[in-house]
Parts: C-alpha cells; sequence; structure tokens
C-alpha cells in the first residue's frame, strides 16, 4: 500500500480532529453541504484544482458554497464562531492533543524479582 499522498479534482479533504459523538443531525448537515461543493465543482469540468481555487478567480458559487460548509463545520464544534483564524487553530490544536494524549502511553510492567 502507498503512503504518498494523492490529490483528485474530485475529492481532496484536509485532516483534522473531529469531534466526538456529533448527532447525526450535523453529521448528515455536512455531508449535505460537502455534497453540494461538490455539484459546484461539477459545473466546471475543464477547469484544473488550481483553476477552481485561485483566489482572484475562484468562481462566486464555489466560495459561496465553500463558505456555507465552513460556517456549518465550525458550528459542529461549538455554537459559536471563532473570533480568529489564530483562536481555531489552537482549538484544534487543543483538540488533538486531548484525543492522542494517550495514544503513546505503556502501562509500566510490574516485574516480580525470583527466588533462587
Amino acid at each position: 500500500m502507498e503512503s504518498r499522498f494523492r490529490y483528485s479534482k474530485d475529492i481532496v479533504y484536509n485532516n483534522f480532529p473531529w469531534p466526538q459523538d456529533l448527532p447525526k443531525q450535523k453529521i448528515q448537515g455536512v455531508e449535505k453541504l460537502a455534497q453540494q461543493v461538490l455539484k459546484v465543482r461539477e459545473r466546471y469540468p475543464d477547469s484544473s484544482l488550481a483553476d477552481l481555487y485561485d483566489p482572484l478567480t475562484m468562481p462566486t458559487d464555489l466560495v459561496h458554497a465553500h463558505q456555507e460548509l465552513d460556517k456549518f463545520i465550525e458550528s459542529c464544534y461549538r455554537p459559536l464562531p471563532f473570533s480568529s483564524e489564530a483562536k481555531r487553530m489552537e482549538f484544534l490544536f487543543e483538540l488533538y492533543e486531548k484525543y492522542t494524549a494517550d495514544l503513546f502511553t505503556k502501562e509500566k510492567v510490574k516485574r516480580t524479582k525470583k527466588k533462587v
């Protein structure tokens, strides 16, 4: 199995810590809005990802679809929006740290002395 990254104009998601125990309604909302992004991208079959996501020429409908998805995803973490990108990143790094804190801890093996 290869471990190289693969990119495609069809679908690419970034990895980030996802809220645990998310209600089904929120999951379905994310799925619906992600599908909307894909539908909008289908309107531009001759465009590469570089073309579609060029900040100067990104289609307005694609910008809007991503804004809606981003806003909804943010609501999955907490009811109020983050005040800055830095606050969002801080929150996500803290969540990642929480999720991975016990990942590499090992139980100490209790050794008993052998009687000779």
